[in-house]
């Protein structure tokens, strides 16, 4: 009983930021609507489906399942750690917020998005470790473990895995206002490497599945994080080739799609 309720007060702990950023999210866009200045529908409906694809991972069916079985728990993974902040990167939240605060809250934010600690954590190389180091971390030691048995550090490795996949989404493509910029080589790089230790991991879960995971569950894990990450992966790889198309070739795409 007393696991139960911990799973329920995570699950409540979790959802709440995202039910609240996506109500943040609507508010800003009505608020750049009554300034005059309008707002892409297909971001909005981008925005809600992230927080909405996040909110699903942490909270409902799939994340119950999740708690019992690690083929729902990689499900879980790739949604909040991989498409659900890919989905919120498109729809270009930090230029809403910066366009419905008002114009002394805008200035101290885009100081903040200028500052050092900004550009270290949004750098493709910290990003990374920060994104697949710390998948490598849960999956390769005793955290897997630890992380059913303490609320506390459920809670945390869950946001971890949230916020390191945005910061590695938005430190490879650049929707938002990026004062911290690196060349398209650069970032290619980066996330080819990324992409190498992220399909090792997946066949290292295979073949040596966590402390607690059966085999069976741990091969079909395994699979589904390495062909589901593709599939994400495949629409990240898209959107920076495009944005590299465009900067070499600028006058022949038009200007809205993807940025």
């Amino acid at each position: 009983m007393d696991n139960q309720m911990n799973l329920m007060l995570a699950s409540i702990l979790l959802v709440i930021p995202f039910i609240t950023g996506g109500i943040a999210y609507l508010i800003a866009v009505f608020i750049s609507i009554r300034k005059g200045r309008k707002w892409p529908l297909w971001r909005t409906v981008l925005g809600l489906a992230g927080f909405l694809t996040v909110g699903i991972a942490v909270a409902g069916p799939i994340a119950e399942k999740a708690h019992m079985d690690f083929t729902f728990h990689m499900l879980s993974h790739l949604l909040l750690g991989m498409l659900g902040p890919l989905l919120i990167a498109l729809s270009a939240p930090m230029t809403l917020i910066l366009r419905a605060l008002p114009v002394s809250a805008a200035r101290r934010l885009t100081s903040l998005l200028r500052s050092t600690y900004a550009g270290f954590v949004t750098n493709p190389i910290v990003a990374s470790i920060l994104n697949i180091g710390g998948l490598w971390l849960l999956y390769a030691t005793d955290l897997f473990s630890l992380m059913h048995e303490s609320l506390l550090l459920y809670v945390i490795i869950h946001a971890h895995v949230f916020l390191a996949g945005y910061l590695f989404t938005i430190s490879l493509i650049y929707i938002d206002p990026t004062p911290h910029r690196y060349s398209f080589v650069y970032r290619v790089s980066v996330f080819i490497v990324a992409l190498a230790g992220h399909g090792i991991l997946s066949k290292y879960i295979y073949g040596f599945p966590p402390d607690g995971v059966s085999i069976s569950e741990a091969q079909t894990g395994g699979m589904l994080m390495y062909y589901g990450g593709d599939l994400i992966d495949l629409l990240l790889i898209f959107v920076l080739c495009l944005h590299w198309y465009r900067a070499t070739r600028p006058n022949t795409v038009p200007q809205q799609a993807f940025n």
